[in-house]
């Protein structure tokens, strides 16, 4: 189903993700979408934490200033996704 609408026109990660939603659902061929919510936060949030920590030097104390999260939240975060 294609919309004419685009809810995110003004913001271009939000526009990164839906042409990712769109091509997952072009690629379903049919079959039902499910767990979506799930999946997106946790390729999004692992992609942000990777970014960020690249961009902070792997400095973890700095990472989770720019993210705005407490260290030991970011550090399971990181646990998490296999980035430590």
């Amino acid at each position: 189903m294609k919309r004419s609408v685009r809810l995110n026109s003004g913001n271009e990660i939000g526009r990164s993700v839906e042409r990712s939603l769109d091509e997952y659902f072009r690629r379903l061929e049919g079959e039902p979408p499910h767990g979506i919510y799930d999946m997106v936060i946790a390729h999004v949030e692992r992609a942000l934490l990777a970014s960020i920590l690249d961009r902070s030097n792997g400095n973890q104390t700095h990472a989770a200033e720019m993210l705005g999260l407490n260290r030991n939240t970011l550090r399971a975060k990181l646990a998490k996704h296999n980035l430590i």
